[in-house]
Order: C-alpha cells, then structure tokens, then sequence
C-alpha cells in the first residue's frame, strides 16, 4: 500500500547559528530595553537573564557560551549602560523650533537692537528650561541615571568599578560638549560673548546649568512643589514674567558669563539661519542639558 503520510515539501528550517558577538549584541539591547521601559533600580536584581534570553531571541546554548556566568552578563550591562549614561535634553526640535519662532515673531521689530535679542534669548531660557525640567523629571533614563551611580558608588573597588568609572566619564564629557556647542550656536545667533575676565566658557555654562537642573530634578523627588513653583522676576534685565525655578537657575548662570557682543550686527542672513541653528542645537537643548540619553 501507497505511503499516504506527506514527504518533505522543502529543506528542514534551521535556525541560523549566531556568532558570540551577535548574540552578545542581541542580549544586551534586550536587556537596555528593559532598562529603558521600567528604569534601574539600585543594582540588577529586577533583570531576569532568562527572560533577557528569550526577548533576545537567542539560545540558551548561545547565551551561556557568551556568559558562562549571569554576573559576567550584568558586569557587561553595567559597562553598557555607563557607555550612554549621561542624560541628554528630552526636549523635541518641534517644541523648541515653535518656541524659538514664536520669540522671533514677538520680537521681529527689535531684533537689530542688543535689547530685542536679548529679550528672544531670556523668553527661550525661560520656557525651554521648564520643558527639559518636566520632561527629564518624568523620564525612566533619569531614574536609570541616579540609580546606575548609585550602582557605582556601590560597587567593590577593583577592575569593574574602575571601568564603569572611566565610562561614565567619558560619557558625561561627551554630553558636555554637545551642550556646550549649543549654547555656543545660541550665542552666535544672538550675538552673545564669553563675559571677559568672568572666567568662563561655554563649557563652564554647560557643567553649571546640567548641574543645577540636575541637582533641582532631584530635590523634586521629595519635594514635588519645585516642579511646580513659580515666582514673578525680572532676573535678566527682559521685563517682569512668571518664572520656574529653572528657568531662574538656567538665566542665572547664563547671564553670569555672557554679554552682548559690541562688534556683533544682526541681518537678514542671520535671520534665515535659525533652522541651521535648532539642528546644532537639537538634541541637547542649550537651555539646558539636563535631559536623558541622546
């Protein structure tokens, strides 16, 4: 009697063997993914390496070759994690675009006058510093950030603790001159200089202003009202307006070091570069560096 069974219709499918380096790839976007959604707690204990397994769509097989320990697995997480640590501004080129355009149009008569300009700078200070502010403090990465130096601070001293040093440190300098560049190209577009003998930089302003944004986001955790307080200034000579604790930090600094350029003369050119300008300056708003991962 004919075999009634159905042959074989194509060759067997076989899962492709993957490389230790993709698997590693694969496992560790896992694993960030994780991260990102939910934040880091202090240490890993949240991370399952076999639920990383299965979201990484890997064998076991290949997993456990790669990492014959879970702590050797964690060890490497942690030295990826510290690779993009440093939070950069959350804050959406739509938003800061319709925020800068909207200064402009309010202000378009005067834009030729040192005092029109400045009046454009302090309005974007003011608003964007409390948009960064809003949006890093609701980010997971925030939370990822505190808790990953926490994680640091923690650890034995030995080689981990000096390599997760080093990468955090190469990370927060990266962070650093990207938004220093954007204040830079801020300045130029306004016509703003480094105030002589201020001893200051743009990278002096970008330490300072992510410091205090910083430093104010976490206070936040435990009192709330910062997130939401506001007083009615004057703190940068641009006319009285209602003012976040933010904004009044950011201004502070900024207008600390910086000053009108005597030599500087505003055109129509200079008018039509604004776009070039929101993309130096996006990611990594110059208003104020204080925002996640970018």
């Amino acid at each position: 009697m004919a075999n009634l069974l159905p042959g074989p219709t194509g060759p067997t499918s076989r899962r492709r063997r993957l490389s230790d380096e993709e698997t590693g790839r694969r496992m560790l976007d896992a694993a960030l993914a994780v991260v990102n959604r939910a934040g880091l707690t202090v240490g890993l204990d949240h991370i399952s390496f076999e639920d990383v397994i299965r979201d990484a769509a890997v064998s076991r097989t290949a997993a456990y070759r790669r990492w014959p320990y879970k702590d050797l697995f964690f060890s490497d997480l942690l030295k990826e994690l510290a690779r993009a640590a440093a939070p950069a501004s959350t804050v959406q080129p739509g938003v800061f675009e319709a925020s800068l355009a909207k200064a402009v149009a309010a202000h378009r008569d005067t834009l030729t006058a040192p005092q029109g300009r400045h009046e454009i700078l302090v309005e974007l200070l003011r608003e964007n510093a409390m948009e960064d502010f809003q949006a890093v403090r609701a980010a997971p990465e925030w939370r990822t950030y505190l808790a990953l130096h926490a994680t640091f601070m923690s650890l034995p001293d030995g080689d981990l603790r000096d390599e997760i040093r080093v990468a955090l440190a190469a990370s927060e300098q990266g962070f650093i001159e990207r938004v220093a560049f954007a204040w830079q190209a801020l300045s130029a577009l306004f016509g703003y200089r480094i105030r002589p003998g201020s001893g200051g930089s743009f990278t002096i302003i970008a330490i300072l202003v992510s410091a205090s944004l910083r430093g104010l986001v976490t206070m936040a955790l435990s009192d709330p009202q910062l997130a939401t307080r506001s007083v009615r200034a004057d703190p940068a000579g641009a006319g009285a307006g209602d003012w976040s604790i933010a904004s009044m930090a950011v201004a502070s600094v900024a207008f600390t070091f910086l000053e009108a350029d005597p030599d500087f003369e505003w055109d129509e050119q200079r008018l039509a570069s604004i776009p070039d300008v929101i993309r130096a300056v996006l990611p990594g708003s110059a208003a104020s560096g204080a925002a996640t991962g970018g």
